[in-house]
């Protein structure tokens, strides 16, 4: 199953475009595109205005900061090298918020069923973009299979 916001559901509920709020380190989050966006400022005023913005709106928003030169992201103060462990757990914690407290977002995943999950729009380098496929994918389908574990079915 392609993941796209563009395209029916529940893919583009998957999107990370889509609409799901939560709370991430005390910092409220539209969407989870609002806070990819987000590691990519170094004031955390700016991540926290960023964190608000949904879908195309969060992705105009970063996209002309160059964070690739320096291969450093940031949240809440601290750096992150992009290609770091401690920059994997941050997204690790940043999908697991979403996870435990939006409901459409369990329920997307739920109704995946056991659909291969593929984004071919993303990109496979790390050095590139602050999200790979491969990221992207992989924890979509970790976090299904926990929904899955605990019996629950669509």
């Amino acid at each position: 199953m392609e993941i796209k916001s563009g395209n029916g559901y529940p893919s583009s509920a998957l999107s990370n475009f889509a609409p799901h709020a939560f709370i991430f380190d005390g910092v409220a989050v539209a969407s989870m595109e609002g806070l990819l966006q987000a590691f990519k400022f170094d004031k955390v005023h700016v991540q926290v205005e960023v964190c608000k913005l949904i879908g195309a709106a969060a992705k105009r928003r970063g996209s002309k900061r160059n964070w690739q030169e320096r291969q450093t992201l940031y949240w809440n103060g601290v750096e992150y090298p992009r290609s770091s462990e401690e920059y994997q757990l941050l997204l690790d914690r940043a999908y697991q918020a979403m996870f435990d407290q939006s409901e459409s977002f369990r329920k997307a995943l739920l109704a995946t069923n056991k659909a291969v999950l593929t984004h071919s729009i993303g990109r496979s380098k790390q050095s590139e973009t602050v999200f790979t496929k491969n990221e992207f994918c992989s924890r979509l389908t970790h976090l299904r299979s926990k929904l899955q574990s605990k019996g629950l079915t669509w």
